[in-house]
């Protein structure tokens, strides 16, 4: 069966979803990565699993995975970005937060969240959310409504002093207007698509090619969602002059997203 981009990016990401849904709980080794940051054996044959997937249906692909490094022929034209466990500290600790994102470089995206079932697909142009029940998909329609924001409060922080997003907690704007949660993985991404959240803030570099990120941009720019770095610039190479975004705020709305940019000091461009 031939099948498109989109349902291999499904595909592989619900085959990385059930490794990581069926060693929950056990008792993970860990591979130490430095400065805080380590990957578990659960990571490991999730993005296995995953590679198998691509490398069946798309095997002149290149893959570039969290934990193995890029992969396949050096002058592939397409590569495939694969974080095969976002959350590993929650799932060590026993958290169910926690994301399977697979996205092809400028292209179709999915993101599954092993323990509900769903996996969050775009193609590109249209976002959709897709259950374990047979014929259950429906579009994402995102929407500030919840008033939650999502805010990654983990290092580094390359922007600080400028920015620092424990700072914009302590607003009175923001509390007046949000209620914070850290989810401390990117499908809280998925989750602004989908109107479970108002937004997601998050500091860092150009996030546009983060095997962590890519998969929850390209769903939230295919919903609707507002996407800009925390300069309020493009999100990508072109931003910040040319050198790459810095960071991510996306937003359900262009009002939600002009409130936290006039909170964070940007000057609330849309991209």
């Amino acid at each position: 069966m031939n099948l498109t981009d989109t349902e291999v990016a499904a595909a592989a990401a619900l085959a990385g979803a059930e490794v990581v849904r069926a060693r929950y709980g056990r008792l993970h080794s860990r591979i130490d990565k430095g400065a805080g940051d380590f990957a578990t054996d659960a990571d490991l044959a999730a993005e296995e699993a995953i590679l198998d997937v691509i490398r069946a249906a798309r095997p002149g692909d290149a893959v570039h995975g969290e934990e193995g490094g890029r992969q396949g022929a050096a002058d592939a034209e397409r590569e495939w970005l694969v974080d095969p466990l976002c959350g590993t500290l929650n799932y060590a600790t026993g958290s169910q937060l926690v994301a399977v994102n697979v996205v092809l470089r400028n292209g179709p995206a999915a993101v599954a969240d092993p323990f509900s079932g769903e996996v969050f697909l775009t193609d590109g142009e249209s976002a959709r959310v897709r259950t374990g029940m047979p014929g259950d998909e429906r579009p994402l329609t995102p929407t500030a409504d919840t008033r939650l924001v999502d805010v990654n409060l983990d290092p580094p922080f390359p922007s600080a002093p400028g920015f620092r997003a424990v700072d914009l907690l302590a607003r009175p704007g923001f509390v007046e207007n949000f209620r914070p949660r850290v989810v401390s993985t990117t499908l809280a991404l998925a989750w602004v698509a989908a109107g479970r959240r108002a937004a997601y803030v998050t500091d860092g570099g150009d996030l546009s090619g983060s095997v962590h990120f890519a998969a929850g941009i390209a769903l939230c720019r295919a919903a609707g969602c507002v996407v800009t770095g925390i300069d309020g610039g493009p999100v990508g190479p072109g931003g910040s002059g040319g050198s790459g975004g810095s960071g991510l705020v996306a937003a359900a709305d262009a009002g939600t997203h002009e409130l936290l940019m006039s909170m964070i000091g940007g000057r609330g461009r849309t991209g």
